[in-house]
């Protein structure tokens, strides 16, 4: 024996749809508004389901979650392995081809002077050609400070932040090669130095104990001096820049607190910009008239 659908008997009421795809039957109803709602407009809630719009009128009164100096709140630190990616694959093109690359993106002097511009972040992300003796050791250290103090100052800042610090303090350490180098430089080791120096801000703020921070610093400074080959230049430039940057992201007062920090941050990219811009290579000159004992013609 068959029977009809209940919506097919004499005198039944017609079977609800979905109020958001109409075609559909359902019997299921948002514990909020009580309207129909299908499997798709289904969401989960702390009780029963609740349609699409209740949702996102409740989240609008949720405070989501942020980092502790204002970017949003980070579980895994993409920009952490997005910078380690692009160092492993700046190498690998070095490896393929080592004299190209460090020729048109290294962090010239006296290309940069003459318009090179691009080298203040490329030479960044290069490290010692694979010639070199000390070619694995430089992206070798260099990387495992990334990934050691990457993912905590991440997660402090937030992505967008950290990715800004990591960049701003790599084009202060080019600023400072730039200005007080004579060889060109590569390596990620002013936007290293740059972090160590965040590292050591954020702590103070937090009421850490600094210390230990302060000996890898020391540690490293000395390195710095002892090693031949290494840029001070870069180094310094890096540790100072990323240190002021860190300052306005974490002393920034909490109201209008973002404003605050990329105003600040833009404030000092454009000091950079300027004295590049404005600014000699001045060690190359002085090496230069010593060598030929001529003034320094300039541009072209």
């Amino acid at each position: 024996m068959t029977t009809q659908p209940p919506s097919m008997e004499p005198g039944s009421a017609a079977m609800p749809t979905c109020y958001r795809h109409p075609e559909r039957e359902t019997y299921v109803r948002c514990q909020r508004c009580d309207k129909p709602i299908c499997p798709d407009c289904m969401q989960n809630a702390s009780v029963g389901f609740q349609c699409v719009e209740c949702v996102r009128e409740g989240n609008k009164g949720v405070r989501q979650a942020r980092a502790q100096f204002g970017g949003g709140h980070v579980t895994v630190p993409r920009v952490t392995w997005g910078l380690l990616a692009v160092n492993v694959v700046a190498y690998v093109a070095e490896v393929v081809r080592s004299d190209d690359i460090i020729n048109l993106f290294a962090t010239s002097p006296v290309h940069i002077y003459e318009g090179e511009y691009w080298r203040l972040i490329t030479g960044a992300f290069l490290h010692s050609p694979p010639t070199s003796a000390f070619s694995f050791t430089h992206i070798l250290f260099n990387m495992w400070a990334l990934y050691a103090i990457g993912p905590e100052l991440e997660r402090r800042l937030g992505h967008l932040r950290f990715g800004v610090l990591y960049l701003v303090a790599a084009l202060g350490g080019s600023a400072a090669v730039y200005l007080f180098s004579i060889p060109a430089a590569v390596g990620a080791s002013g936007a290293i130095y740059g972090l160590f120096g965040a590292l050591f801000v954020m702590a103070r703020r937090l009421g850490y104990d600094a210390r230990g921070v302060v000996w890898l610093i020391g540690i490293n400074a000395v390195l710095t001096f002892v090693v031949p080959g290494i840029s001070w230049q870069g180094h310094l430039g890096g540790l100072v820049v990323g240190a002021l940057v860190a300052v306005i992201f974490a002393y920034a007062p909490e109201r209008n607190r973002s404003v605050i920090q990329w105003a600040g941050v833009a404030a000092v990219v454009l000091v950079l910009v300027l004295t590049v811009y404005f600014g000699e290579p001045y060690a190359y000159i002085a090496e230069w008239q010593r060598q030929f004992g001529i003034p320094w013609p300039g541009r072209d």
